[in-house]
């Protein structure tokens, strides 16, 4: 089937695999197996778009379920995944569903959540580009407020009264005196001096006008206090109880109340700079077409929306039981058909789940995936198992990726004009001790470094404010210094949770 040109081109836009790989390198270490596959993955999705119509339907999303302990990664490569592409991304635990049993339809609360996500993303982007207009229609409203026209300049004398006027078939029919009547229009005949009077008058106006709408954009009347009107609504509180959840009515009351209640104002007295937003975003809600953005917004969902369904090890089955709880048991089925492919009822509409792509990820200390109920198990083809962190990775942690966590201390301590210097043997003691305490106590992964260097700083983000010296060097012995307690005591759970 020869290709449109729309199509080829969502291939040439979409990254390679090996360029997914690389933009993840800027933030996770190591993990090159999961990162290859979920790399695989997102790119499948650009090819699913170049076939056929019928085609599309059938090739289904290739879900991951990625096997480790907590703190190696698998949170943050979904979510750098998904900021990578701008899909609409949601990460929910599924031990959540378990907390009051069984829980029936509740598990498609994460696509309602999903949606509502990616609506507001969609919203957001429609604002920027509505941005220019809304801003000019915001700044006619702030010289109205500064400025306003007279209304002797609005309703000139010699205006006209309209033709279907029938002024004196009024008067005939109303047994009043014909001087009492007051008329909406001055019928009073004006003179051309009167009329060139009134011009000359505009014609200033405007043009003083047009002098403070520079004024105005060049800041010059930031700070200057401005009456504004702003729209104001008080919707009625309104609780339904509903086994299914008040998207299983098809009813979005919100939107049923906004049509009933007539729109009310008032006046508030504000900054120029502040009113300046608050009637741009009054400006920019009526220059955006919603349903535009719910189309759109549905689109990326069913497309391009990536679900994160954390501590799924938490409702498989354990080989020591004579079977699965029910509860447990219970939620993998009720997540098995939005997995499988079905159609979530929303407010903005129905949301096929079809081609929504699932990673799963669990500890799996207890259970296995196998414990999963085997229909779950099909719908998760690619499984990829993370490795522990050793002390080479936390030194690669604490000084490779884009944001790592020494540059980000050094950043705080800067904050304060206190220059840090970490040297690399206190790199190599931070990691060697944050190795020790996974071994020892609990392997939390990644995380540990956040506890160690917290509990390495602590006393110097204290005194910070009242250091006279502004340079400051963290070399091994300043860091065994600050954590002798905890090397010396053999219980390390006691200084460091």
């Amino acid at each position: 089937m020869e290709k449109s040109t729309v199509e080829t081109k969502i291939l040439a836009d979409a990254l390679t695999p090996r360029q997914i790989v690389e933009e993840l390198d800027k933030y996770i270490i190591g993990q090159f197996e999961a990162k290859r596959s979920v790399a695989i993955a997102l790119r499948n999705r650009a090819r699913r778009q170049m076939l056929a119509d019928d085609m599309q339907d059938e090739v289904a999303p290739k879900n991951i379920i990625m096997i480790g302990s907590t703190g190696v990664g698998k949170t943050e490569i979904a979510r750098r995944l998904a900021r990578l592409v701008d899909a609409p991304f949601i990460k929910v635990e599924a031990s959540k569903y378990t907390e009051i049993g069984y829980v029936g339809r509740d598990v498609e609360s994460m696509i309602r959540d999903l949606t509502e996500l990616s609506v507001s993303r969609v919203k957001a982007e429609q604002t920027v580009s509505v941005e220019e207009a809304a801003l000019e229609l915001a700044e006619e409203r702030l010289l109205d407020s500064l400025f306003p026209m007279p209304r002797s300049l609005k309703n000139p004398r010699n205006q006209e009264p309209p033709d279907d006027l029938d002024i004196d078939d009024e008067i005939d029919d109303m047994d009043i005196d014909e001087d009492d009547i007051p008329f909406p229009f001055d019928l009073v005949d004006t003179t051309d001096e009167q009329n060139e009077a009134l011009e000359r008058q505009r014609e200033r106006h405007l043009k003083t006008r047009e002098k403070l709408r520079q004024q105005l954009k060049d800041g010059k009347f930031e700070d200057k206090d401005v009456e504004i009107n702003m729209k104001s609504r008080s919707m009625p509180f309104v609780e339904i109880f509903s086994p299914g959840g008040i998207e299983e009515m098809d009813i979005n009351f919100k939107d049923m109340f906004s049509s009933i209640l007539p729109d009310q104002t008032k006046k508030r007295r504000v900054k120029v700079s502040e009113a300046r937003q608050i009637l741009m975003q009054e400006e920019a809600e009526k220059l955006i077409d919603m349903d535009t953005v719910i189309s759109e917004a549905i689109e990326r969902v069913e497309n391009s929306g990536i679900v994160f369904l954390d501590e799924i090890d938490k409702i498989a089955g354990r080989e020591s039981r004579q079977g699965p709880d029910v509860s447990r048991e219970g939620v993998q089925r009720d997540i098995l058909p939005i997995i499988e492919g079905s159609t979530v009822t929303t407010k903005y509409g129905a949301v096929r789940t079809h081609h929504i792509l699932f990673i799963a990820a669990g500890a799996f200390h207890v259970s296995n995936p196998s414990d999963l109920i085997p229909e779950l198990q099909g719908r998760f083809p690619i499984r990829v198992e993370l490795k522990s962190l050793n002390k080479s990775d936390f030194q690669s942690i604490l000084t490779e990726p884009k944001n790592a966590l020494v540059k980000q201390y050094t950043a705080l301590l800067q904050t304060e004009g206190i220059e840090a210097d970490i040297t690399e043997d206190a790199i190599d003691e931070i990691a060697a001790l944050a190795f020790q305490v996974n071994e020892s106590v609990e392997d939390i992964g990644a995380r540990r470094l956040h506890t160690i260097m917290e509990k390495l700083f602590e006393n110097l983000f204290f005194d910070a404010p009242d250091l006279e010296e502004k340079s400051v060097t963290v070399d091994a012995d300043y860091v065994r210094g600050e954590l002798a307690e905890i090397v010396k005591d053999q219980d390390l759970s006691r200084y460091i949770l």
